[in-house]
């Protein structure tokens, strides 16, 4: 059974009635994050013991540490955890709160054009924060450890601090959630007709060259992070592409490369 969508709201409020919804909703987006805030520093231990798991097993078994040097670190670590998730288990509401907000003003076309990228978007980002926490955190951390032992007859040994392990977590997790939204960018620019496939595919190799410096800028300095994000990222680059050819050959039988613009003679209200 198909999905009947409205088409763009015919009533013109103004500006004032939008500002005023506008401020209702980021009120409840607010709340959503306070709440989610709260529950989270109450479970802030176990979140934590989850994000330091990588750590635990990059050491030998009962050999890591996890140090603070001032009094109030890892109260503030806790903090961080504690806000790092509720933004997590309160973005459905947020992107929910945003889209009841916005909806009303598209096209039902445009309605339909832009779902698939909301579907999209917190899948790639849970798919490329999961690569970085249980592929290239344990394998970066490994490859850190291994820079223990002696030297000049001193005894080179890795006393992580919670906050700077804490940061590095969030890193890791942000640059490589953020980085597979690629394929949704590329999309969204090529539905609104302001790059073409054939364009994208002729700077390939920029593209690649952009990606391995992106790659350089967001994780930290080893090689095997580098690429455990850039090989990923290239791969879905030309999923991206794919996606395009497939939707220019559907287009070519009847249907319409640029959904996301208005047929002439509409505007919006």
């Amino acid at each position: 059974m198909a999905i009947k969508i409205s088409d763009i709201d015919e009533s013109q409020a103004p500006l004032l009635d939008h500002l005023i919804e506008l401020r209702s909703r980021l009120v409840r987006c607010v709340l959503a994050l306070a709440v989610a805030f709260g529950v989270c520093l109450y479970f802030a231990n176990p979140i934590l013991g989850f994000l330091v798991q990588p750590l635990v097993d990059a050491f030998p078994p009962g050999k890591g540490h996890l140090i603070f040097t001032k009094l109030y670190e890892v109260f503030f670590v806790q903090l961080k955890v504690a806000l790092f998730a509720g933004f997590f288990v309160s973005f459905p509401i947020i992107a929910n709160q945003l889209w009841a907000f916005v909806a009303p003003g598209l096209y039902a076309r445009e309605k339909k054009a832009f779902l698939p990228f909301l579907i999209a978007t917190p899948i790639l980002f849970t798919a490329g924060a999961s690569l970085a926490y249980f592929v290239v955190m344990p394998t970066a951390f490994r490859w850190f450890l291994g820079f223990q032992g002696p030297a000049g007859g001193l005894q080179i040994e890795a006393l992580p601090a919670a906050d700077d392990y804490l940061s590095l977590v969030m890193q890791f997790i942000l640059a490589f959630g953020v980085s597979f939204l690629l394929p949704v960018l590329l999309l969204l620019l090529n539905r609104a007709g302001i790059v073409t496939r054939k364009q994208m595919a002729g700077a390939r190799r920029y593209v690649i060259v952009l990606v391995f410096a992106a790659a350089a800028i967001l994780t930290p300095p080893d090689p095997g992070s580098q690429l455990l994000l850039a090989i990923p990222l290239m791969l879905l680059f030309e999923g991206a592409l794919a996606i395009m050819w497939l939707g220019e050959r559907r287009a070519k039988k009847g249907g319409s490369p640029t959904d996301l613009l208005p047929a002439e003679g509409e505007s919006h209200s």
